[in-house]
């Protein structure tokens, strides 16, 4: 792991005049040193880095962690904190508000007498906004791996099948080639229930003459991938066509003019305005993307509230939809880097009007 996001943290820290900062989320520590374990600690100053564990994880943090100073911690992780704070002279000591509970923090404020607890959010979050070469090699591997999913269930999905069992398809598809998990519960959402933006797979029986709303991905390397598509089996209703067709002229606008000094709102009201064109912005009720990367949810966000700027190296989602109560939905989402001229595509499954025979 390059040393490179440890300096940038130092100058984040420096920003909010932080002499220390202790890192407690699984994902935040697996950034800022490599260290794919579960139990480990980060605590970084403007001159010293110290990875702490305990006895499990001390061989896998010596491969794993470079540039830190590895310590066995003590039963309770804070009276060795408070023992490095205390060697450096550090009376103040940043901790993530965010992940840390009420409960902790008062533990927290009992064991290190005499060190002032700053709440802090968002220092490593806004770093990881950004990725690197080596973070968007991953991400393209792990979106590949989510468009050669998408073509194997083409070859599985059929009438008589139960929405849980193609999920189940997906994960064992997934997970065969390489993924740790799949990114999040995998949305299967046939028929009516396809207007269910979050239906997650049930034990619904496909059947013939309906849309399927396909959205998962792969945890592969630490990273996310977020795809959907929408198929046809048999011929479903005019009108389901119809939105289709809305959703992918909204999807293929968004992604060929979103452009890096956007902000969410406006890369949002891209799709959201073609799909209120129609008549069916009222039927649109989330946003048109988030943020990708270690989490399948991160800034910045495209939503019709979102101030965020849209920056070269940020992935983003985007996936508008439309969702009929009682009749179907469709949404079509891809994954994209934003560069200095727009944005490239790491997800390349096929958004034609699919129908499974």
């Amino acid at each position: 792991m390059s040393n490179n996001r440890l300096t940038k943290l130092r100058e984040a820290m420096k920003q909010r005049n932080l002499e220390a900062m202790f890192i407690t989320s699984g994902i935040n520590r697996r950034y800022l040193t490599g260290f794919t374990g579960t139990s480990g600690f980060v605590l970084v100053t403007h001159y010293e880095a110290y990875f702490l564990t305990d006895f499990r994880y001390m061989v896998q943090a010596s491969e794993q962690v470079q540039g830190y100073s590895i310590i066995e911690h003590a039963p309770k992780v804070m009276e060795t904190v408070g023992q490095l704070l205390a060697s450096l002279h550090i009376k103040e000591l940043g901790f993530e508000q965010d992940n840390v509970s009420f409960g902790t923090y008062k533990s927290y404020e009992e064991q290190l007498q005499g060190i002032k607890l700053i709440p802090v959010s968002g220092l490593v979050e806004g770093l990881r906004i950004y990725k690197d070469e080596q973070e968007i090699a991953l991400m393209q591997k792990a979106a590949d791996l989510a468009d050669l999913t998408f073509n194997h269930m083409l070859t599985v999905l059929k009438p008589g099948m139960i929405e849980r069992d193609a999920a189940l398809e997906m994960e064992f598809f997934m997970r065969r080639n390489g993924a740790t998990s799949s990114s999040f519960d995998t949305i299967i959402a046939s028929g009516e229930r396809s207007a269910l933006p979050h239906g997650v797979a049930s034990d619904r029986v496909i059947q013939n003459d309906e849309l399927i709303t396909m959205d998962f991905g792969a945890l592969l390397n630490g990273y996310c991938s977020d795809l959907t598509r929408t198929v046809a089996i048999g011929n479903p209703a005019p009108k389901l066509k119809e939105i289709y067709n809305i959703v992918l002229e909204a999807q293929l606008h968004a992604v060929e003019h979103i452009r890096p000094g956007m902000t969410g709102k406006e890369a949002d009201a891209l799709a959201r305005d073609i799909i209120a064109r129609y008549g069916y912005g009222d039927y649109f009720g989330h946003s048109t993307g988030h943020g990708l990367g270690m989490e399948v949810h991160e800034a910045p966000r495209l939503s019709k509230l979102s101030d965020d700027i849209l920056k070269p190296g940020m992935v983003v989602t985007v996936e508008p939809g439309i969702y009929l109560p009682g009749i179907g939905g469709v949404r079509i989402e891809d994954d994209c880097l934003i560069t200095e001229n727009g944005v490239q595509r790491l997800t390349h499954s096929s958004k034609e009007y699919t129908v499974l025979r």
